[in-house]
Formats: structure tokens, sequence, C-alpha cells
């Protein structure tokens, strides 16, 4: 089993809003790209809500078709930042409950928070990214940063296929 990393956080001028997974997937490591894989609703969620666009059924990869940049700027634009709580860890597939847990290395939250004083939320996509930043993040984290909202939304990943991409949808509108 190798060692995988993730990407540089997408940052614009002032966010507000930091939403965290935990580790990108296989396919998003290959394309060196944020929720690349087809069937993630990530992408599928942020235009809908950033655009008050319904997207439904096949309608919903016209977003994902976009240019990766044109994506990213939508985030920054909407003062919406994206990162993952982990920096490297071993993990043989896709799947978060695959990470091996002595391998774990987070993040720096503690300089990037100091830096954008401007994030006053985070959110995090799915269980585990929420699970990892409260066991190995927070701990690390100053007073004023430990005191920033968080909320745990239904992860956008297709291995989370018991919840409709309507019901995700739902819940997801709280970053709105």
């Amino acid at each position: 089993m190798t060692v995988i990393h993730s990407f540089l956080p997408v940052l614009g001028a002032a966010p507000s809003k930091l939403i965290l997974g935990s580790m990108p997937g296989k396919r998003s490591l290959q394309d060196n790209q944020y929720y690349a894989h087809p069937r993630n609703a990530f992408w599928p969620i942020i235009y809908t809500l950033l655009d008050g666009n319904k997207i439904h059924g096949k309608n919903s990869r016209a977003c994902v078709d976009k240019n990766y940049t044109e994506r990213l700027a939508k985030l920054k634009k909407a003062n919406i930042a994206l990162w993952d709580v982990l920096q490297a860890c071993n993990r043989a597939s896709s799947l978060d409950s695959d990470i091996v847990e002595s391998t774990v290395v987070v993040n720096n939250f503690a300089a990037l928070l100091a830096k954008h004083k401007t994030i006053k939320h985070i959110y995090f996509n799915g269980a585990k990214a929420e699970q990892l930043y409260k066991r190995h993040v927070l701990p690390t984290l100053g007073e004023q940063e430990k005191c920033l909202p968080m909320t745990r939304l239904p992860s956008t990943s297709p291995a989370h296929a018991a919840m409709r991409f309507e019901d995700k949808m739902k819940i997801w509108e709280i970053i709105r």
C-alpha cells in the first residue's frame, strides 16, 4: 500500500465557508481534481446551490463537463474554500473506511485559519471528514479556531448511495 497525498486548498480572497472532505478518491487523484468521479454529487450540488437551478438525472453532469478551473472559480466567487482534512495517508481503495488510521497526516489548519480569519463556518463532506477533524485537528487549534461552527453534511460520494440526490441537496442548502 502506497502513501497518497491530497491537494492544495482552493481559496479565494476572502473565504467565509470551508468545505472539508477526508482524502481524494482514486479518480480525483488520477485527474488531479477535487471530486472528479463522474457519479460524485459534489459539483451538481454546488452548481444547484450557487445558480439556483434544479439539476436532475443526466442533466446533473452538465456542470461537471465545465472546465475544472471554471468550477473552482465559481467556489471562490461564492467565498467557499475547499480542502481535505488529511494531507497524507495509506488507503487501498477510495473508501474512507480503508484509511489506515496509523498513517494519517493532517493538513495544517492552524496556519490556514490564522491566515484566513474570514472563515466563519466549517462544513464536512461526510462523517469521516468530521471524525478525522475532531480527532486529529481540533485538539491542535487555538480557542478561537475551536469555536468555529461546524456542520456535517451527507457525503457526496457515490459510495453513499443510500441517500437520494434530492435528499442530500436539501441538507446541503445550509451552505447557501
